[in-house]
């Protein structure tokens, strides 16, 4: 970790890296047009790859030989060339008397990342990751503290989703089967500095079956902390996702050691794509701010974002501060964390407090991971 007086090196390269073991390519890498290409590079009809796409997004089935439209001394093969295994669960932990289930993957190179499944009585969502470790070096997050390992491809952050889709339709959740209905990128990672991987998997959330999953781009979010280039190009895109701004502080000294990218990319920068984004496509985003005790959380900070905030189309999410271990940040006390949304309600902006779910299963981004790693 950089100490808040050195620079930090920051990635803004959207596109892939280098990997150091290629990923097996997999039907949810491509477009649907990019599936019927993929399945005649592999010498098959390329109504083929329509058939694979129903039984991985309809269907949520990863067993070859429940594949009827598929003749069966060709099935084992199909599942090879369309859907390689790329992500194996290590293991789950769970709490909130199993509503809360944290899954930790390993990826075909040994990589582990993570991904939360959350049932509550309205709606269940699952929490993502979208890379290895993070870039961001944020010194407050489990992940930062890590590094970015590598960017996931489009079908290793699809799959985390799929597998939880199938999660909730078999029932493995208390409550009995259910259906998937939110989709969160707010786990390891920052989505925008692997935009390409991150936009075909949102894609792949998005588009009716079976072409893709067919959940509703509003039950959608994507987390950011603020590349500005990254949020214009998603403000391209016309895909009304919710669109998360990891803020942390309003002004810009505190957020250039709390989120160094800050120093590229200033608050009012920030602010100003956020709300380009809003204006184009109707939805309000949703400011992140992590309260953290005697860091970010005195009334004067709250005093200043309220008057950041509250002409625009902002809602704002507080979270009190999951701790990793060792850590010198902890979250905010109970009466600070209220006085610091009495004075944002005051300036008439939308508030409110996660639930703050996982604390007993190292719910954190990135402390599973972590734990496994050191092993």
């Amino acid at each position: 970790m950089s100490r808040p007086d050195e620079p930090t090196p920051i990635n803004l390269v959207f596109d892939e890296p280098p990997q150091r073991k290629k990923i097996p390519k997999h039907l949810a890498d491509f477009s649907p047009e990019g599936r019927r290409e993929f399945a005649k590079e592999l010498g098959l009809p390329a109504f083929r790859a329509g058939q694979m796409a129903n039984h991985y997004f309809t269907h949520l089935s990863p067993d070859p030989q429940s594949w009827s439209d598929i003749p069966a001394e060709m099935r084992e093969s199909f599942a090879e060339k369309f859907t390689p295994s790329l992500i194996t669960l290590v293991r789950s932990v769970t709490c909130d008397n199993g509503m809360t289930r944290k899954d930790l993957w390993k990826l075909h190179d040994g990589v582990l990342v993570e991904s939360v499944l959350m049932r509550y009585t309205d709606r269940t969502t699952v929490c993502i990751s979208s890379q290895a470790g993070c870039g961001m070096d944020c010194p407050f997050c489990a992940t930062g503290q890590a590094g970015l390992t590598r960017n996931l491809s489009a079908a290793e952050i699809t799959e985390q989703i799929v597998a939880a889709a199938r999660t909730c339709a078999s029932g493995e959740l208390p409550g009995g089967p259910t259906r998937l209905s939110n989709v969160v990128f707010m786990g390891m990672g920052e989505p925008m500095a692997n935009y390409n991987a991150v936009m075909r998997s949102l894609r792949n959330i998005t588009d009716p079956t079976p072409d893709g999953l067919g959940i509703s781009a509003r039950s959608v979010t994507l987390s950011t902390v603020g590349l500005v280039n990254g949020i214009e190009k998603l403000t391209a895109e016309g895909l009304p996702v919710t669109l998360a701004v990891s803020l942390h502080t309003p002004d810009d000294e505190l957020r250039d050691t709390l989120v160094p990218i800050n120093s590229r990319w200033k608050v009012k920068e920030v602010l100003l794509a956020a709300d380009a984004y809003a204006e184009k496509t109707g939805r309000r985003y949703s400011i992140e701010y992590a309260l953290i005790r005697d860091i970010n959380d005195q009334t004067w900070r709250a005093d200043l974002l309220g008057r950041l905030l509250k002409n625009r189309n902002a809602h704002v999410n507080l979270i009190p501060l999951n701790p990793t271990p060792g850590s010198k940040w902890t979250a905010s006390r109970k009466e600070d964390e209220a006085e610091f949304l009495r004075i944002l309600e005051s300036y008439g902006v939308a508030t409110t407090v996660r639930d703050t779910r996982g604390r007993e299963i190292d719910g954190a981004c990135g402390q599973l991971a972590a734990a496994e790693s050191s092993k």
